[in-house]
């Protein structure tokens, strides 16, 4: 019965050879924190074309905003001629931007500062 363990023993000797073993990985560059990123805020404009209705479905669609914080939006925009809608990072700023364009709305960002 001996040999047959140290047969068993000898065939996996690679096993007590790995267990300790630590595996170099290459170092990547994490991608930047959300939190971290620069702020950027995102202004709606008043204009005399679209109707208040439109300018609120607008923002409910495109934005994280419900719809009584579309309406107050919409109203300061429609009273002010400028609002604030939200205040994001500038990826996600400049893609809000874009589709408000294609909406026919203006919607400008600026830094946050």
């Amino acid at each position: 019965m001996s040999e047959q363990s140290e047969h068993v023993d000898a065939a996996q000797p690679s096993r007590r050879r790995r267990a300790g073993t630590a595996v170099r990985t290459s170092p990547h560059a994490a991608p930047p924190r959300v939190d971290r990123l620069p702020m950027f805020r995102v202004l709606l404009h008043n204009d005399a074309i679209n109707s208040m209705l439109y300018v609120v479905d607008a923002l409910t669609e495109l934005t994280p905003l419900n719809r009584q914080r579309a309406t107050a939006v919409m109203l300061e925009a429609h009273t002010r001629g400028l609002a604030l809608v939200l205040t994001t990072h500038q990826e996600r700023a400049e893609l809000y931007r874009d589709q408000f364009k294609s909406k026919k709305l203006t919607v400008t960002i600026e830094p946050l500062e």
